[in-house]
């Protein structure tokens, strides 16, 4: 039965599925950052279109604010962050091939879920068209800044947690294996990204990009291994831009602290103020306008930290709302924890209540065993269904 469940259309899956915001690959990572904003999503997808007669549009990525993030901590982007936001959004794009990948709305669950397994991120599939509602829908979204439709066509795309989701409503065909522990099944996977408390947050950029790449995160450890923390780029990619001066001038503790919900604690920002002028970063002051919420307005001359409106200071951290499924919780940057004894639909249950992709495995005292995600998870299903 398990089998033909799996037989199931990936249109099945798109039920509901908002069509997606999308970019050119012609458009700046301004404008990117504009469309994130606007439309309350983590990722925007970036196309390549040909809207001649014969033309193709393909989706060749897609980017979210940690890859802008990433970008505006190198050094040549630092001094002069204006000029590094007029880059083409191609500058940003991940360099891995195939995190992004078109399949037809008829098209297997399993097909999707050996993609995944070879490392795609976002299946891209078309909506098929409505009877009822489709000429107002059009209308309004004519009116949407980001590109929608692609050659008259609508597409969505579906994620890991999707498919993890849609398993979940039917684990029952599964049984036994999701009362079995992560441990048992040998998912744990103990070689992660990780860096110390004390550490520059500056020395964790590529980590930070090569977990957003695996979607995991970057794990903080102290000097004994001891599990403390994380820099999780599912937190990083609802933050805004004014972070990469964080990440510049903090430590990894710090920035730990400093993208905690509620807005980045008032001494953080006065040292990041402070560092910023002792790197001679104060052009990165003047040319980076959002940074006025973290600093205030900048003026030609010299105010005392005291004068700073800190309140302003709070709404450099924004959260917005997920168009998959709900609204994604507000949550702290504090990590997700199981243990190795967590059975597998438990932690099924606590990644997607959190929706996180991963949990960190930590034994009782807090000692760091590995990490768990939806592809070791997936993974399991799939090597289950060889065997029945």
């Amino acid at each position: 039965m398990a089998v033909s469940f799996l037989a199931y259309e990936l249109s099945e899956l798109c039920l509901g599925k908002p069509p997606l915001r999308s970019v050119s690959t012609s458009a700046t990572i301004a404008e990117a950052i504009d469309v994130l904003r606007s439309s309350g999503e983590s990722f925007v997808s970036v196309w390549q279109c040909d809207h001649s007669e014969f033309g193709r549009c393909e989706c060749v990525g897609k980017i979210c604010m940690v890859d802008v993030i990433c970008f505006l901590c190198k050094e040549e982007s630092l001094l002069c962050p204006s000029s590094a936001l007029k880059a083409s959004v191609s500058q940003v794009l991940p360099r891995v091939h195939d995190l992004v990948v078109h399949l037809e709305p008829s098209s297997s669950l399993l097909e999707a879920i050996d993609l995944i397994l070879k490392g795609a991120q976002n299946l891209v599939v078309p909506i098929l068209p409505t009877k009822r509602g489709g000429n107002s829908r059009r209308k309004q979204q004519q009116k949407s800044l980001a590109i929608n439709s692609h050659n008259g066509v609508e597409f969505c795309w579906l994620t890991q947690e999707d498919v993890i989701r849609f398993l979940l409503g039917s684990i029952g065909l599964f049984t036994p294996l999701p009362a079995l522990s992560i441990d048992a099944l040998d998912i744990i996977d103990s070689d992660v990204l990780a860096i110390d408390y004390y550490s520059p947050a500056s020395s964790a950029v590529e980590a930070i990009s090569k977990s957003l790449t695996e979607q995991t995160s970057v794990a903080i450890v102290d000097n004994d291994g001891t599990f403390i923390g994380e820099i999780s780029p599912f937190t990083l990619a609802y933050c805004d831009e004014t972070v990469a001066a964080a990440i510049t001038t903090l430590s990894a503790g710090d920035l730990m602290s400093y993208i905690d919900c509620g807005g980045p604690p008032e001494d953080l920002v006065r040292i990041v103020k402070a560092r910023l002028k002792e790197k001679n970063l104060e052009k990165m002051l003047e040319e980076f306008t959002i940074l006025t919420s973290l600093t205030g307005e900048v003026s030609a001359s010299s105010s005392s930290d005291e004068e700073t409106p800190t309140r302003n200071a709070a709404r450099s951290l924004k959260y917005s709302r997920s168009s998959s499924f709900s609204p994604r919780f507000v949550r702290k940057a504090e990590a997700i924890v199981c243990h190795p004894k967590s059975s597998l639909i438990a932690v099924m249950i606590q990644a997607i209540a959190h929706r996180v992709n991963y949990l960190w495995v930590i034994e009782d005292d807090c000692s760091l065993v590995g990490i768990v995600t939806f592809s070791n998870i997936l993974k399991v299903f799939r090597d289950h269904l060889e065997i029945i």
